[in-house]
């Protein structure tokens, strides 16, 4: 009898620990979705000890179904593209275009090797003359070697968070009194319908000569060429966030708002702590919203203009007119597309971080 309580008070034990293991599996499940990892928990579900055969069909669900339609592409890719010959010579296929990824990354990898060693020989060279007492001829340079692919890549992506702060920073307080007050949101929306569909090709003449005219000064960290690409990707990206935080605000429940009058709440606490949390899920699908397209306008602009980064990249290759050109536009295309879907699963986590729920 005393053997039989003993199996059976394990027995019990096991099922709490399986049962809380389930229960942090479950939790994590939601973030690791935000990251873009949800076929980790059927994994971890299975190695927890569930249903092997309902795990692996939820397994197939979200990976092996979508492996499927990325090889069924490749193959597709790979047999069409010899077929269409094009100025620069034939579509480069899945392998050809890896091949000068692999060549981008290696040209990297050498720049990146020169600039070492420059360093180091002016290190050396300025030892050596401070050892002698020539202080005064020391000089300390700057490696003004090729940008390389990467570095466009990092461009690119300082430019558009600059330009996606610049654009919440705007468009945020601009949405909470749009909200707020049906007379601003009279005002405003005009301006926001009209101002909405301008592409930024059309805005990019107009910010660059406006930035010419007043930054003079440029600072060393942010150039007049990022400047200009940064405030295109503002004026484009933000009217996304500005609607969607105006929404949000002017869907707070009424009942909570008569909550903060009776309380008599000044004006900052009703804001920070009622609209806010409260709209916080729809301001965020605006900033999601405004991060792409202000991805999508920054290539744009980065050709049009020729400022530093991927567009510029894309540019010149297609300048260039060599038989390898064609391959790295199509890496800096999937480039752009695997960044654009990283930022967005970036967003997505945050919104799953500050809000009590990822959809509205």
């Amino acid at each position: 009898m005393a053997n039989a309580d003993t199996a059976g008070g394990q027995e019990f034990a096991r099922a709490a620990r399986r049962e809380k293991l389930f229960t942090r599996i479950n939790k994590a499940a939601g973030w690791l979705d935000a990251l873009g990892l949800s076929w980790t928990v059927p994994l971890l579900k299975m190695a927890a000890g569930d249903n092997p055969k309902e795990q692996l069909g939820e397994l197939r669900r979200v990976l092996l179904i979508p492996l499927l339609g990325i090889v069924a592409f490749l193959v597709l890719w790979g047999a069409l593209a010899p077929q269409v010959q094009t100025s620069l010579g034939a579509v480069p296929g899945p392998a050809q275009v890896w091949s000068q990824a692999i060549n981008l990354w290696d040209d990297h990898v050498r720049e990146r090797e020169k600039a070492a060693a420059f360093y180091e020989r002016q290190d050396t060279r300025n030892a050596k003359l401070e050892t002698e007492g020539k202080t005064d001829k020391i000089k300390w340079r700057t490696y003004t070697g090729k940008p390389t692919y990467l570095d466009q890549i990092g461009t690119s992506l300082k430019t558009v968070g600059l330009g996606f702060l610049i654009a919440t920073i705007i468009a945020v307080p601009l949405g909470i009194a749009s909200g707020l007050s049906r007379t601003f949101n009279g005002a405003i929306n005009p301006l926001i319908q009209i101002f909405k569909p301008v592409s930024p090709l059309a805005w990019l003449p107009i910010v660059t000569m406006i930035v010419s005219a007043t930054y003079a000064n440029p600072v060393d960290w942010l150039s007049k060429s990022l400047l200009i690409s940064a405030v295109t990707v503002t004026l484009c990206s933000m009217w996304p966030t500005l609607i969607n935080t105006a929404l949000g605000v002017a869907s707070v429940d009424k009942d909570l708002m008569n909550v903060g009058r009776v309380l008599q709440l000044p004006t900052w606490k009703t804001v920070t702590k009622l609209v806010l949390p409260s709209s916080l899920p729809l301001i965020f699908t605006g900033l999601r919203l405004s991060l792409g397209v202000g991805w999508m306008v920054l290539i744009a602009a980065e050709m049009l203009a020729q400022n530093p980064g991927l567009g510029k990249f894309v540019w010149d290759e297609f300048q260039n007119g060599s038989s390898q050109s064609l391959a790295k536009i199509m890496v800096a295309v999937l480039t752009i597309g695997i960044i654009g879907f990283m930022l967005d699963r970036l967003m997505f986590a945050l919104q799953r971080a500050f809000t009590f729920s990822a959809n509205r």
